[in-house]
């Protein structure tokens, strides 16, 4: 079966998915424009997803135009249908409004190429739980270890595809909080491991609910105290899982942010925090997004 999920425009597949590595974590997989179509247009983002039901079923994600399709290989109960809207729904961030994004930085050379490109939108994962797993999965590491791990943990405690056990769903908290500290330190996960099993084990046994952070109005600083009470979340985690939650107050900084706001304005000398900081701090409630797709002058 398919659906066509409507977006607020302007809509582009593969604007939302490069906006950042995600894509590149498993169980998303993107191939590119160039690879789909000769004219370059279009992509297909695919995952296997597993949902409450227990069912696993294949997604299969292509520009529609003003919006997605999915295509699902399987019928589904209207129960299923509903979860698969919602999910995909969050991960393009369909019902993002972002002309008042658009609005203030019409002007500045270096974000001339949001809005005619229709970025601003960032991939997310279906659920929170995968969000802040992954992004637990990004501290003190390179990049290419964020990958392994999040491979590691599908190949190792995902579900199968029915009849492809080689494609696998991200794992729920219920099937990591049945493992222990070992086990997830076997899958390369290190200091991290303690971190993801407590946190499944919170969300698994109902003290801890992170879904409802997409849909509680919180104010800013609340929702920042309850991603910094998750253990293995600091200030730069938190920073990352506020833009993923549609929040864009803080910037989330790191050596690269350093680096960059170091050459864009410093000549090369040392920032720290507070220049950081001061230079997107004109965007205001925007100033994360204005930093995430700055056009910087040696990327």
């Amino acid at each position: 079966m398919s659906l066509s999920l409507p977006a607020n425009p302007p809509f582009s597949l593969s604007a939302v998915v490069e906006s950042h590595g995600w894509f590149q974590l498993a169980p998303f997989d993107w191939l590119r424009p160039e690879a789909t179509s000769e004219d370059g247009s279009g992509g297909l983002l695919t995952r296997v997803e597993e949902l409450s039901s227990g069912r696993v079923v294949s997604l299969r994600l292509q520009d529609g135009g003003d919006g997605v399709e999915v295509e699902i290989r399987d019928s589904l109960t209207a129960a299923e249908e509903r979860e698969i809207v919602n999910k995909v729904t969050r991960m393009l961030q369909l019902e993002r409004d972002l002309s008042a994004f658009y609005e203030v930085v019409r002007g500045e050379p270096r974000l001339a190429h949001v809005e005619p490109a229709a970025k601003g939108r960032i991939l997310c994962s279906p659920t929170v739980f995968e969000d802040v797993v992954k992004t637990i999965l990004t501290t003190n590491v390179q990049w290419s270890g964020t990958v392994r791990m999040a491979k590691a943990l599908v190949d190792q405690y995902g579900t199968p595809l029915p009849g492809a056990r080689a494609q696998r769903a991200f794992p729920v908290p219920e099937r990591l909080a049945a493992e222990d500290e070992a086990s997830l330190r076997s899958a390369g996960l290190g200091y991290r491991a303690p971190f993801v099993l407590e946190l499944a084990r919170a969300v698994a046994s109902g003290a801890r609910d992170l879904e409802v952070l997409t849909s509680e109005n919180l104010p800013t600083d609340e929702l920042r105290r309850r991603l910094l009470s998750i253990k293995g979340v600091g200030d730069y985690a938190a920073a990352s899982l506020m833009m993923l939650l549609g929040r864009y107050d803080f910037v989330p900084i790191d050596s690269w942010a350093r680096t960059m706001v170091s050459r864009e304005w410093h000549d090369g000398a040392p920032v720290g925090r507070t220049e950081v900081e001061m230079a997107f701090a004109r965007w205001g409630p925007w100033q994360g997004l204005a930093y995430w797709f700055w056009a910087w002058n040696s990327a």
